[in-house]
């Protein structure tokens, strides 16, 4: 399914203690940016029945259904540079990407 490796939990969490105790950390893909489909990073509160939940030590992770084919294998990191920090998407899946990272295109 997807990995997220330590400095992306430890981000997380980071962002989650800022947060209500009873947030949920959501990933979706949509629609849109430069080459087709965007990864969008969000907080959340409400879990859909159809919604998958993947759990990482404490952090809870809710993918929706439409975005679950577009994120089989994907790595979640977070790294900073001298541009400062962010998360970094590594999708198997994905044929193209533009440079900002987050967008990506994938086979038909």
């Amino acid at each position: 399914m997807i990995s997220l490796s330590s400095a992306a939990i430890n981000e997380i969490r980071r962002l989650k203690s800022k947060q209500p105790a009873n947030i949920l950390f959501r990933l979706r893909v949509k629609s849109g940016g430069c080459a087709d489909w965007f990864y969008d990073l969000s907080f959340d509160t409400t879990v859909q029945p159809t919604d998958q939940i993947v759990e990482f030590d404490d952090i809870r992770l809710v993918i929706d259904p439409g975005s679950l084919n577009y994120i089989n294998g994907l790595s979640l990191d977070y790294a900073e540079d001298l541009m400062g920090g962010g998360f970094r998407f590594h999708n198997p899946q994905a044929v193209s990407r533009c440079s900002c990272g987050n967008s990506f295109s994938i086979s038909p």
